[in-house]
């Protein structure tokens, strides 16, 4: 696949889109632009985990070389974004904001000029890692931690940048849930995620960011129990149904592995394509992965199960 596409974008005699139904596309305002990549209902992209932190509970790269790299990689297995990130998502040693950046935004700048026509997202919830990364050429700021620096929402905005806007239900940077308020009440959860969401796309409109550059992120685990984020996942459907694209994240994540009984974060591959192949199905624009060429496969497969696209390679039974 060619570098930064999106997958299935190179669709067999008939041209892109060959296969879908005519009319307006359902969801069509739920459309995120940025650069090469437009992502939709029914234009799923690929976002690779490129993690430039040592205790990142799933592989990382080691050096900033090696991150490159596999940014280079993931573009090959048709990721259209990549996600940079430098501190671990979950409890871990004390890192700088002047570390993250030392750690992120090299690798920032030789993707940019290696790769211009991939997508560059950052990982961070600090406004001066969101600054540096911003005129390193990092394109879009995924801050996982929802608002906690109201300022990331800021500088997305002064460099007419995206952002991507989380749920972790009031939850600090880097702290896991306890016991929280929403018990086994799925209403009380999704009301708390749609309407904390809508806060944080109203303050990055506020702050100058187009709607058209906005993913919503409903952010299973973070903040939720088990329970919570498979409740979450079973309410896809209605949260796509809204104006904004949702970014999901759930590649081998603690749900995934309890949901499966994996412990393992190594091992849960199979079970991450299941849940990503019913997200895909549900509407949701753009799936964060660790598994960029697994992932591909899978939008691959259920779009042309539902004939929303052709198949890459038809020919059993016809030549």
């Amino acid at each position: 696949m060619r570098q930064g596409s999106q997958a299935g974008s190179d669709a067999p005699a008939g041209g892109e889109g060959a296969g879908q139904p005519a009319g307006p596309e359902p969801g069509a305002r739920a459309v995120f632009e940025l650069g090469a990549v437009r992502a939709g209902p029914l234009r799923p992209v690929v976002m690779a985990v490129v993690n430039r932190s040592a205790d990142s509970f799933y592989a990382s790269s080691a050096t900033a070389a090696e991150a490159v790299a596999a940014c280079a990689r993931a573009a090959r297995e048709g990721a259209g974004i990549v996600d940079i990130g430098g501190v671990r998502a979950g409890r871990g040693p004390a890192v700088s904001a002047a570390e993250e950046i030392d750690r992120v935004c090299p690798v920032v700048e030789a993707v940019a000029a290696e790769l211009p026509d991939l997508v560059i997202s950052v990982d961070t919830y600090r406004h001066e890692v969101a600054e540096a990364a911003a005129r390193a050429g990092a394109r879009l700021l995924n801050d996982t931690w929802a608002g906690h620096d109201p300022r990331v929402a800021q500088v997305a905005g002064a460099h007419g940048i995206g952002l991507v806007c989380s749920h972790t239900g009031g939850l600090e940077p880097r702290t896991d849930a306890h016991r929280n308020r929403y018990g086994l009440c799925a209403a009380d959860l999704l009301d708390d995620v749609e309407e904390g969401l809508a806060g944080l796309v109203a303050a990055a409109r506020a702050a100058g960011v187009a709607p058209g550059r906005i993913l919503i992120d409903p952010t299973p685990d973070f903040g939720k129990n088990t329970y919570q984020s498979l409740e979450v996942m079973r309410a896809l459907p209605r949260l796509c149904a809204g104006e904004l694209p949702v970014l999901l994240a759930i590649s081998r994540k603690d749900f995934i592995g309890e949901a499966a009984g994996v412990a393992d974060p190594a091992d849960r591959l199979p079970a991450t394509i299941a849940a990503t192949a019913l997200a895909i199905d549900a509407g949701v624009a753009v799936i964060r992965t660790h598994d960029a060429a697994a992932t591909v496969q899978a939008i691959d497969t259920v779009l042309a199960v539902r004939g929303i696209r052709p198949p890459r390679t038809a020919v059993r039974g016809l030549v």
